[in-house]
């Protein structure tokens, strides 16, 4: 038996309501990228301009930032990242424009959760590929280089549970418009 509901309401429509759930995969995944994006900002400005930490490249043993040839093949590989990340980040501008086009409205605290939560997927994912499998770079080289490279991961692990956890606490206050 059919349940009664008003007759503009995603239950009585299961189009719409698949719809509906479709905006609101769109709007998650538009977070994660932005949180991917400025995680990956954050990094590449602050542990490798500001902080010249490391560059993408340093500890591989081929592009030292101490040579010119070693700065420039860095320099090079640290503006593809940005890219990748400027990328990442206007994909979930575009993804979460998108969804708000569509009526799809979500609310800050669980958009905050998702962006925190990419940030640490982002820290996640670069730290165990570039710090530990690929040995390309690390958070910081020299005396203690393993502590900062956990330390780094340790960060991304809280992040990712910490934003889904305001996520999803957060989701009774997304609600989806009429559009």
């Amino acid at each position: 038996m059919a349940t009664t509901t008003p007759s503009g309401s995603p239950a009585a429509r299961p189009g719409l309501r698949a719809r509906a759930a479709g905006q609101e995969r769109r709007a998650n995944v538009a977070g994660i990228l932005l949180g991917i994006g400025f995680g990956g900002f954050l990094d590449g400005i602050l542990l490798h301009q500001i902080l010249q930490w490391h560059h993408m490249l340093t500890s591989d043993g081929h592009h030292p930032a101490t040579t010119v040839l070693g700065l420039e093949a860095n320099t090079l590989a640290d503006g593809l990242f940005h890219a990748a990340t400027w990328l990442a980040a206007l994909a979930g501008l575009l993804l979460l424009t998108s969804a708000m086009r569509r009526g799809y409205h979500l609310a800050a605290r669980h958009l905050i959760g998702l962006v925190l939560a990419g940030w640490g997927a982002f820290n996640l994912v670069e730290g165990t590929v570039d710090h530990h499998l690929l040995g390309i770079h690390h958070v910081r080289t020299g005396a203690g280089q393993w502590a900062y490279d956990l330390g780094f991961l340790v960060l991304g692990a809280a992040l990712l549970a910490g934003g889904l956890l305001l996520a999803r606490r957060a989701e009774p206050d997304s609600r989806r418009g009429s559009g």
